[in-house]
């Protein structure tokens, strides 16, 4: 379904992403795990094209220079140069980082904003599976988005992706700075999405430990380059990966 063919990425002299190739089928949850700045979301907005908008903007401010190399195909078709609101059309939809949902509007709001592509019945739809997906925010439909918990928040986030009809979800860090048990939460979740739908899922983070169970394949990135990737079976009978991700010898 996507799949990305030795993608580099450059701000300026320095190298976010080395020759990176990566894919996803279809109803396929992917994984893509590495430390802080081993380049996961640099993957994730060249993935949904944002980092075209971030090229565009610094050009525009003579900020640093961003090149972008490699192959990207959705459904086979090349989309490299398509813009971030073509591919959300297309289906390609980010949920991203630090959820950065509209904090002075309420959680209906916000995810009425996601719908903005489908159409009444679409969203209608979507609305009720988001609803049933994350019953704790039937109650909350009126609360403004800043005055949720973290985790709250990452619902409303994964819900609004899911509003606007995408064919696959990038996941960004979605548990990041969230309680275990939450974690659990939106991992059940992203596992319902995959096993109650067509989407397909990649996601990214920098802990594996709660993500890895419901992964089908996953790749490990390290200064901006793949050094490891396989299925989940493979990946976890891989002492280094049980050592660095599990804390397990």
């Amino acid at each position: 379904m996507l799949e990305a063919t030795d993608l580099m990425v450059f701000y300026e002299n320095m190298l976010a992403l080395n020759n990176i190739s990566i894919s996803c089928r279809d109803n396929q949850i992917v994984g893509v795990f590495g430390a802080n700045s081993a380049g996961k979301s640099t993957l994730m907005y060249s993935l949904s094209g944002i980092m075209l908008d971030i090229r565009k903007k610094e050009k525009m401010a003579g900020g640093e220079r961003i090149t972008l190399t490699g192959q990207l195909t959705f459904q086979g078709k090349d989309i490299m140069d398509m813009k971030p609101s073509d591919r959300a059309r297309a289906g390609i939809v980010l949920c991203p980082e630090r959820r950065r949902l509209f904090k002075e509007s309420s959680v209906m709001e916000n995810l009425r904003i996601g719908g903005y592509l489908a159409t009444k019945a679409q969203a209608r739809e979507s609305l009720d599976y988001v609803m049933t997906l994350f019953p704790a925010l039937q109650k909350m439909t009126k609360r403004l988005a800043g005055f949720l918990s973290g985790g709250e928040q990452q619902m409303v986030a994964i819900g609004r992706a899911l509003m606007a009809q995408p064919k696959i979800l990038l996941l960004d860090e979605p548990l990041m700075g969230l309680s275990p048990l939450m974690q659990a939460t939106l991992i059940r979740a992203v596992k319902k999405i995959q096993e109650q739908s067509d989407i397909s899922i990649i996601v990214s983070e920098q802990y594996a430990r709660p993500v890895f169970p419901i992964v089908d394949y996953a790749y490990i990135l390290e200064n901006g380059a793949a050094v490891m990737e396989g299925t989940r079976e493979e990946l976890m009978d891989n002492p280094d990966v049980k050592s660095a991700y599990f804390g397990m010898s």
